[in-house]
């Protein structure tokens, strides 16, 4: 009887399937594990897979590119939510990480900021790249199959209209459809960030 030769387990498979994995296992629980000796260097392979998923700012770009760059590594951890509280891991500063950083740092500079103002920008900005999508990874959205008519009931209780009326408000919006959600949150703000930069500059 034919048998079909298996294709020999390297490096790029094992991290293509650990990255694959991952999404339903977690990084902690990682059945492929068992099958590699080092923990960390997995870890790592599949961190600098993500990272190569994010578009690094183009210094002579300006503003533009830092917007670009900016959604792109956010998009980049959406579909990955696994991967922004790793990035925040001190022993997971990849060459990959560096780069974009320093990228950022220096598109900053060529747009004309100082080197003050672009310590600042620089924090703020990354804190809201990686802590907005380390925030949407458990609050992004309802579950598809959701009862939304059970939920009414369950925030009114919750969040009773006469004690929280804006809570209550708001509650009520997560279940309901109108031009709120028209509006993508991470680029509203990225927007106010860089609109300020602009008139600090101006």
């Amino acid at each position: 009887m034919a048998t079909t030769r298996r294709k020999p387990l390297n490096r790029e498979r094992i991290l293509d399937t650990a990255l694959s994995l991952v999404v339903e296992e977690g990084y902690e629980a990682m059945s492929l594990y068992n099958h590699v000796a080092n923990k960390d260097d997995l870890l790592d392979g599949i961190l600098d897979l993500v990272l190569a998923e994010m578009e690094l700012p183009d210094p002579a770009g300006g503003l533009k590119s830092i917007r670009s760059s900016s959604i792109s590594a956010h998009e980049a951890l959406v579909r990955h939510p696994w991967a922004a509280g790793l990035l925040m891991s001190p022993a997971r500063i990849r060459p990959a990480r560096l780069e974009f950083m320093d990228s950022l740092l220096a598109a900053l500079r060529e747009s004309g900021f100082s080197a003050e103002t672009t310590y600042t920008a620089y924090h703020v900005l990354d804190a809201h790249i990686i802590g907005f999508s380390l925030w949407q990874s458990t609050h992004g959205s309802l579950p598809a199959d959701i009862d939304l008519e059970n939920m009414r009931p369950f925030l009114d209780r919750m969040l009773p209209a006469e004690k929280y009326p804006h809570m209550h408000e708001h509650g009520m919006q997560h279940l309901e459809e109108g031009p709120h959600r028209d509006v993508r949150t991470f680029e509203y703000a990225l927007d106010l960030l860089l609109d300020g930069l602009e008139r600090s500059r101006a």
